[in-house]
């Protein structure tokens, strides 16, 4: 970076209490991370491939589901919108996320829909391969509505909206045509963690969130430099019509752009990255229970980052909590 900014983070402590009171919608694609662990020894025979010698397998909450679960450990109250297939994944996700509390009146079961499942096979700390079960068809109309309708009842008791959008089928044009008109005339706010591929649909949300490679591919520059994120931010700040583009950007932290204020980049506090998986989740999780706590969005964005550091030092879709928050702001960061 450039330029590093002077963090005071001691102050931002006593805040954390406040995360209890946030009342958040999460509205996305539901999936299910599948974890296969293991040692690599030897190569196959039969092709230039490591044999994975299995030792373990776990299973997580993904997608808008992992965000959910980062909510539900940094104490908000959660309430979520989005699809499952009609099978046996589908219904294990609906009783886990039951068991956690989470208000599901806006989550449809769909028939003759695949759930999501994303299998990663991890030897030795390192992502083998990832494959995945899916179907990335638009929901059914029918589907669409029932959702609208939900929340549509839900919206008076949530302060703000949270769109975890994985391109499977939950978020289109729309879909987020009924859903802003909807959510800005309760006057909450909408964050937006992006696809690229649906990055138009997002016109009028408040603060939306994509990687700097997205960024820059989104308006045709390269965003590796401050400036060239900054400028990046400030043409989809007006392509989009949003109050604030959050720029991800990995080992360099993230950049905050907003309308009539200077771009502020703040560095990264990652000690060491071993899986970037659920990364995006993070940030979007931590952002918005500190916005719906009440806190600017610049010590949103701190918070923001500062989880995102420690989630990519832990392997698989991880979440962080308010206490691994509270020592890391007592420490001046990590």
């Amino acid at each position: 970076m450039t330029k590093e900014l002077k963090i005071d983070y001691k102050r931002l402590v006593n805040k954390l209490n406040r995360f209890e009171t946030a009342r958040i919608l999460v509205i996305g694609d539901l999936m299910r991370d599948i974890f296969i662990w293991g040692r690599v020894k030897r190569i196959s025979p039969e092709a230039p491939v490591p044999v994975v010698e299995v030792e373990r397998e776990t299973e997580m909450l993904g997608g808008a589901a992992n965000v959910v679960n980062n909510l539900v450990v940094l104490g908000a109250k959660v309430y979520l919108a989005g699809v499952v297939g009609d099978d046996q994944v589908g219904k294990g996700l609906i009783g886990e996320l039951r068991a956690k509390g989470v208000k599901l009146e806006a989550v449809i079961s769909e028939p003759n829909r695949a759930t999501t499942i994303k299998t990663r096979i991890i030897a030795h700390s390192q992502q083998v391969v990832r494959f995945d079960r899916e179907n990335r068809q638009r929901i059914s109309i029918q589907s669409q509505n029932k959702i609208i309708k939900s929340i549509e009842k839900i919206m008076p008791k949530v302060d703000l909206v949270v769109i975890s959008d994985y391109a499977k089928g939950v978020i289109s044009e729309q879909f987020t045509s009924l859903l802003f008109p909807l959510v800005h005339n309760y006057k909450k706010k909408i964050l937006v963690d992006p696809k690229p591929v649906n990055l138009a649909f997002y016109r009028g949300a408040d603060v939306i969130t994509p990687n700097h490679i997205e960024a820059g591919n989104a308006v045709g520059i390269e965003a590796e430099t401050d400036q060239g994120v900054e400028k990046a931010g400030r043409i989809l700040l007006e392509r989009l019509s949003a109050s604030a583009i959050l720029i991800t950007r990995g080992e360099q932290g993230i950049s905050l752009i907003e309308r009539n204020h200077p771009a502020r980049h703040i560095p990264t506090v990652a000690r060491e990255v071993y899986d970037v998986t659920g990364a995006g989740d993070t940030v979007i999780s931590t952002l918005g229970v500190a916005l719906a706590s009440g806190l600017d969005l610049y010590s949103a964005t701190i918070l923001a980052n500062l989880a995102a550091g420690i989630g990519v030092g832990k392997l698989g879709t991880s979440v962080v909590s308010r206490e691994e928050l509270r020592q890391a702001l007592i420490n001046g960061g990590l």
